[in-house]
C-alpha cells in the first residue's frame, strides 16, 4: 500500500511540474505575445548583424543514394529520375520505401569538431545545423518522435552534437526546421505505381503504422500547396518545433517557409524570443529566418537569391556551395563566386548562410575542402571590410547594378550568382571609414565613380587609400568625377579585392 501510495504522489508530482514546466514556457508568459504588434518590439543582436557569414549543414538520411535534393519525395514519382535510379538501385517503393533509407544513414565518417574547427578557419562566425528536412526524419533527440537520429540511422544526436562542437569553437549556433511544408510534400508517399508490375500496389507511406514518419492522407483539394490547412497539423508542428526549441535553445531558427500556420506560427515566434530572454537574463539574443518580409519582427531569408537593394532591417541569404544534398558529378560555385556574393549580401545590410555539401559519411571531398580553405585565406584578407561592418549610403555601383542587367532569383530576389565586370563596385563602412570592393579582376585602372571630390555622397576628401592585405603604396587620385585607383604590380589573383578608403578628419 505504501508502495502504492510513493507511486500516487511521484505520479502527482511529475503531472504538476510538467504543467508548471508549460506554464513557464507559455509565450503568454513573457514580452512577446503571438501577435504582429508586440513582435514589432524585436531588437536585432548586435552578434547577428556584425557576423555576416554562417555555415549550414544542410545533411540526412537524403544523402544516402547521391541522388540530390527532395529524394524522399522524389522517389515516390514514378518516372522521376530518382524514382528510377530508386528502383534499379533498391527496388520499387511499394517494396522498400525511404523508412528502408534511413537505417543506411551510418554518418561514419562524421567528424562535427573537426569540420566545425574547417569552419571557423573558412570566416564563419554562426553555425546552422539540419534540425529536419520535409523528410520527417528528426536529428535531434526526440522525445516525442521515433523517427530520429538518435534512435535510428547513426544512433547520435546530430543536433547535440554540432552544437558542442560550435560552442567548442566559440560560433554563435542555429537550427533549420523545414517541418511545415512536410505534410504535404510527403504524400506522394500514399500511392502507387500507375504502370507497370506494380501498378495499383500502394507505396509504404498508405501503411498507417508508418503515418507518423509519411503522415496520414492529405485533402485533394490542399495537396499542392507549399503549407497546409489542416489545423490538426498545425498544433503537431507548433509541438515539434517547441521541442526542437527547448532542448536546444539555439541563437538562430531558420523556418524553410514564411511564418507557419499563422497563431501557431506567432506563438512559436514568440515562445522562440522569451525563452531566449529567460536564458540570457533578459537580453535578447534570438535571430528567426523566416522566408517573409521582417517589418523589424525577424530576419526575412532569401533562398538562393539576394535582395535588390538595402534593407533597412538586417537578413540573410540562404544558399548551398551545390546542390542541397549531396548527389554524384555536382557543380559546386568556386571560391571567387562565394566571395562575390557574400560582399553583394553585406553591402545590402544581409548575412551569408551557405550549405557546404557533406557526403551521406558525413565528410567533405577534396574539392570542397579546398574551396572553403580558399574561402578562409580570403576572409582573412578581407575580413576588415565585412565583419562588423554596416552598409554605406549606396550599396555599389556598375553595370550590376542596372535593373536591365539583373537576372532573378529562383525564390524571389536577384540571382545569387551572377556575372560581375571590373567596374562593378560594393561598399561597406565601419569605424567611419569606408571599404570598396572590386567584384572582379580590373584592367588596368580601377574607377570608383561615386566617390568623386564632386560627389553628393561623401563629406568629406579622401585621404588615403590601401588595399587590404597588402602592404604596397598605392597610386591613386580623387578628381572631381571618381577615385581612380592604378592597378598595382603585385595585384591578388582573387576576383573579388578590397580597399580601404579612409578621409580627412
Amino acid at each position: 500500500m505504501r508502495k502504492k501510495i510513493s507511486i500516487g504522489i511521484i505520479a502527482i508530482s511529475m503531472l504538476l511540474n510538467a504543467q508548471a514546466q508549460q506554464k513557464n514556457t507559455s509565450p503568454e508568459q513573457g514580452k512577446f505575445k503571438p501577435t504582429d504588434e508586440s513582435l514589432k518590439q524585436y531588437q536585432y543582436p548586435e552578434w547577428f548583424r556584425d557576423a555576416k557569414f554562417g555555415i549550414w549543414s544542410h545533411w540526412g538520411p537524403q544523402a544516402v543514394p547521391r541522388q540530390g535534393d527532395w529524394y524522399a519525395r522524389g522517389m515516390y514519382l514514378q518516372g522521376n529520375d530518382q524514382n528510377k535510379y530508386h528502383v534499379a538501385h533498391y527496388g520499387p517503393p511499394s517494396k522498400f520505401g525511404y523508412k528502408d533509407i534511413i537505417p543506411l544513414w551510418k554518418a561514419e565518417k562524421w567528424n562535427p569538431e573537426q569540420l566545425m574547427a574547417l569552419y571557423k578557419k573558412a570566416g564563419a562566425k554562426y553555425f546552422v545545423s539540419m534540425g529536419s528536412h520535409h523528410d520527417m526524419f528528426f536529428l535531434w533527440n526526440s522525445k516525442i518522435h521515433r523517427w530520429n537520429s538518435v534512435k535510428m540511422g547513426p544512433k547520435k544526436d546530430v543536433v547535440g552534437l554540432w552544437q558542442k562542437a560550435a560552442k567548442k569553437e566559440g560560433l554563435r549556433f542555429g537550427i533549420s526546421e523545414h517541418l511545415a511544408a512536410s505534410f504535404n510534400w510527403f504524400q506522394p508517399s500514399h500511392g502507387a505505381d500507375k504502370t507497370g508490375p506494380f501498378a495499383g500496389v500502394p507505396y509504404d507511406g498508405h501503411d498507417p503504422q508508418y503515418s507518423d514518419l509519411y503522415h496520414l492522407p492529405a485533402d485533394s483539394s490542399n495537396i499542392k500547396e507549399w503549407l497546409t490547412n489542416n489545423p490538426a497539423w498545425h498544433k503537431k508542428w507548433l509541438t515539434y518545433v517547441t521541442e526542437l526549441i527547448d532542448n536546444y535553445h539555439p541563437d538562430l531558427l531558420y523556418s524553410d517557409s514564411k511564418v507557419p500556420f499563422e497563431e501557431y506560427g506567432r506563438k512559436m515566434v514568440a515562445h522562440y524570443y522569451n525563452q531566449d530572454l529567460a536564458k540570457n537574463k533578459g537580453k535578447l539574443e534570438a535571430v528567426y529566418t523566416p522566408k517573409e518580409p521582417s517589418e523589424g519582427k525577424w530576419a526575412q531569408d532569401v533562398e538562393r537569391g539576394v535582395l535588390d537593394s538595402i534593407s533597412p532591417f538586417p537578413w540573410q541569404t540562404d544558399t548551398s556551395i551545390g546542390d542541397w544534398y549531396y548527389r554524384t558529378g555536382q557543380r559546386y560555385k568556386s571560391t571567387n563566386e562565394i566571395a562575390q556574393l557574400l560582399i553583394d549580401v553585406v553591402s545590402k545590410n544581409g548575412n551569408l548562410l551557405i550549405n557546404v555539401v557533406q557526403t551521406p559519411e558525413g565528410d567533405l571531398e577534396p574539392d570542397v575542402i579546398k574551396i572553403v580553405t580558399e574561402l578562409g585565406e580570403w576572409t582573412k584578407t578581407y575580413g576588415e571590410g565585412i565583419y562588423a561592418t554596416r552598409p554605406w549610403k549606396v550599396y555599389g555601383e556598375g553595370p550590376s547594378t542596372i535593373k536591365s542587367n539583373q537576372k532573378k532569383g529562383d525564390f524571389g530576389g536577384l540571382a545569387d550568382t551572377r556575372d560581375y565586370q571590373a567596374t562593378d563596385i560594393r561598399y561597406t563602412t565601419k569605424g567611419g571609414n569606408l571599404f570598396a570592393f572590386c567584384m572582379s579582376m580590373p584592367e588596368k585602372e580601377i574607377k570608383m565613380e561615386l566617390l568623386g571630390k564632386n560627389s553628393k555622397y561623401l563629406e568629406k576628401p579622401i585621404h588615403s587609400v590601401t588595399l587590404l592585405g597588402s602592404k604596397e603604396k598605392l597610386d591613386w587620385t580623387q578628381t572631381d568625377d571618381a577615385l581612380l585607383i592604378k592597378k598595382p604590380k603585385n595585384y591578388p589573383a582573387w576576383a573579388v579585392t578590397g580597399f580601404k578608403i579612409e578621409f580627412k578628419k
